[in-house]
């Protein structure tokens, strides 16, 4: 009998199911909004919430131990700025579950896990941003070098052929 034991093993030895979920974690604080199965949607769930009710506290200790789940500074900042400040006055409850129907695969139930109150334009900002910066990069390429040399191979340019006349007279005169 499992008295007292909480949590699922989904398959994976402790370390596996510790590093999903931080990874988990990490996305869903990132984009503030998941698809998962939902057996890891449940797990993830007090989790979360033990990093967001931390990230209330604002004390050195506690962004310490965030940080040390999160092992990222720009999570970090996100957990004791943006999201502390939105759910001060809330006590827990931070996240939300919605059953996603099956995965055509292997019919597993999918979830969708999310924080409550988010950030609509979180979910994909940061792919966003890389995507606009790189596009902006090969502008700033563009308008540096216009005819493109810096790209082009120079041993690959073909070589200028002389019309079969041109041979036939080069080959007389010698």
């Amino acid at each position: 009998m499992r008295h007292n034991i909480s949590g699922r093993k989904l398959n994976r030895k402790t370390s596996h199911r510790m590093s999903l979920l931080r990874n988990l974690s990490k996305s869903l604080i990132l984009n503030e909004q998941i698809l998962t199965t939902l057996p890891k949607a449940k797990d993830l769930r007090p989790f979360v919430e033990k990093i967001l009710t931390s990230g209330k506290n604002q004390s050195l200790h506690s962004k310490r131990k965030v940080y040390s789940v999160l092992r990222d500074d720009n999570l970090v900042r996100k957990v004791f700025g943006v999201l502390a400040k939105r759910y001060s006055s809330r006590n827990g409850g931070y996240t939300r579950i919605l059953k996603a129907g099956f995965r055509s695969g292997d019919s597993s139930p999918m979830a969708v896990i999310e924080l409550v109150d988010r950030d609509i334009e979180a979910k994909g900002l940061v792919d966003k941003e890389r995507i606009k910066k790189s596009a902006d990069n090969k502008t700033n390429e563009m308008k540096t070098n216009p005819d493109n040399t810096k790209n082009k191979d120079i041993t690959k340019e073909p070589l200028e052929k002389k019309p079969a006349e041109q041979t036939k007279l080069d080959k007389e005169k010698k």
